[in-house]
């Protein structure tokens, strides 16, 4: 790996942390980082020998703001030993292709004083053991096919590890070290913690009761919390059986708060904290699950049902008015992402200007051996939806007029609403917007600025297009 290779993209809510982190990243043998791309507010930066730019936004914008093969993401808060550069280069050398991700190992320092770890140092510790987005590398062609983290989940790790694995992907852990030292807790931190409950019902809903055994997530401590809330429940609930229901509650509520306390240090803080946080947690994990549930049942597949493809430029390089097959040459990755569409189920096909027709400079019968030279090279399409006329013939079908998108939805047996236009200019995502179709605009050379401007999505290449289509789900 060069030292062009890696973009360093750092979340960041502000936190005074960020300062030691980017020293410790400046230092150190190993190839440095192409950039540092800060993603969030941040205070005064330190000078630094690495370009570092900021931008607006989380993990999603940090990524496509960056121009090199690997991203590496790091938390804010972590701190770099002098080799990590010289052993993520190492992690990321001669990766076989369907290891589309790394994690350091995170270390979390134990208690000064010999004093034992506190039941939140304990907790961070428990997390840092297993993989993790505080040191995280993925390749960017990944991050763009898979259209990047679900930010909405609290689960947002978890999500992209299944989506990576549900690809045929798979991640490693590396041999590079980072320190996460643990900061001052509030009181009620391990209540509000509980809101990640929620996201536990999306995964089950996306990915079934098994997800946690394929993230080594470890056991759920649902069952356990449902039952201390229904015994809280039911003792406050008039009835002959109300005495036995508060006497099951205050026992499993002592038993979990013992389990927390004892092997902590014991201090009056801590075992009021302990015992207070003890009575809270189950019924607010318990209503963080049950919100889950609800915003499962609603959650919408994001992916569309079909994606129609412009095709010069787009899926094949453009050859103004093609006549000769010989002369088909496909763009980078099209190949691939249309295997991976048609393995994933989703109908493709191909709505295309051709006025060469109208001004004779090829005819119908060309163009149709051209088209077929198409899917020679790239495999068979649902449907082709050419318009053959020219800008003054007034038809309905000449993109941008939405002829075309509404001619291939119907032949493809959907809505246009559920389908999104790749194309390289804007007569393309002019079509899917009046259409009803979603537009994205992959621009190219002959791409006009004012089109990139107004264009509602714009990709860098065909495959970040198609991720961006595809949404949050894995394809």
């Amino acid at each position: 790996m060069t030292g062009a290779g890696y973009t360093v993209v750092v979340p960041t809510s502000g936190r005074n942390s960020l300062q030691a982190l980017l020293s410790s990243l400046e230092h150190g043998a190993g190839p440095a980082p192409a950039e540092v791309i800060v993603a969030g507010p941040v205070p005064d930066l330190p000078g630094l020998s690495v370009p570092v730019r900021v931008v607006a936004g989380g993990r999603n914008a940090g990524w496509r703001a960056a121009n090199t093969e690997w991203v590496v993401f790091l938390d804010d808060d972590v701190r770099l030993p002098a080799d990590w550069r010289e052993r993520l280069a190492t992690d990321l050398t001669g990766l076989p292709s369907r290891v589309a991700a790394s994690y350091g190992h995170l270390v979390v320092p134990p208690p000064t004083g010999g004093r034992r770890p506190a039941d939140d140092e304990r907790r961070c510790a428990e997390r840092a053991a297993g993989w993790h987005l505080s040191d995280f590398a993925c390749r960017r062609d990944v991050l763009a096919a898979l259209g990047g983290f679900d930010e909405r989940t609290s689960r947002v790790g978890s999500d992209f590890v299944l989506r990576l694995r549900r690809a045929g992907l798979d991640w490693e852990r590396g041999s590079r070290l980072s320190l996460q030292p643990s900061r001052e807790r509030g009181f009620f931190d391990s209540v509000t913690e509980q809101r990640a409950h929620a996201g536990d019902a999306v995964l089950r809903r996306r990915y079934g009761r098994t997800w946690r055994d394929l993230t080594d997530a470890g056991p759920s401590p649902m069952g356990r919390h449902f039952l201390t809330t229904a015994a809280l429940a039911a003792a406050s609930l008039a009835g002959r059986r109300r005495g036995v229901a508060a006497a099951a509650w205050l026992a499993l509520t002592t038993d979990f708060a013992l389990r927390r306390i004892l092997p902590g240090p014991r201090t009056p803080r801590e075992i009021a904290r302990m015992v207070v946080t003890s009575a809270l947690v189950p019924p607010a994990a318990v209503l963080s699950r049950l919100r889950g549930e609800i915003a499962a049942l609603r959650e919408k597949p994001s992916a569309p049902k079909a994606i129609l493809f412009d095709r010069d430029d787009t899926i094949i390089v453009n050859e103004p008015y093609l006549a000769d097959p010989k002369l088909v040459r496909p763009m980078p990755g099209a190949e691939q992402v249309l295997r991976r569409l048609r393995e994933a189920g989703v109908a493709i096909g191909v709505v295309s200007n051709q006025s060469g027709v109208a001004r004779g400079l090829i005819t119908e019968e060309q163009l149709t051996e051209v088209n077929a030279r198409v899917e020679e090279l790239l495999g068979p399409f649902d449907t082709w939806q050419v318009c053959v006329h020219g800008e003054a013939d007034g038809c309905a079908c000449r993109k941008p007029k939405p002829g075309l998108v509404r001619q291939a939805a119907k032949a493809l047996g959907v809505r246009p609403r559920d389908c999104v236009v790749i194309g390289d200019i804007g007569a393309d995502v002019g079509a899917a917007a009046a259409a009803g179709a979603a537009g994205i605009l992959v621009p190219t050379e002959h791409t006009r600025e004012e089109e990139i401007r107004s264009a509602p999505r714009v990709a860098r290449d065909l495959t970040e297009a198609v991720g961006l289509a595809m949404g949050e789900r894995a394809w």
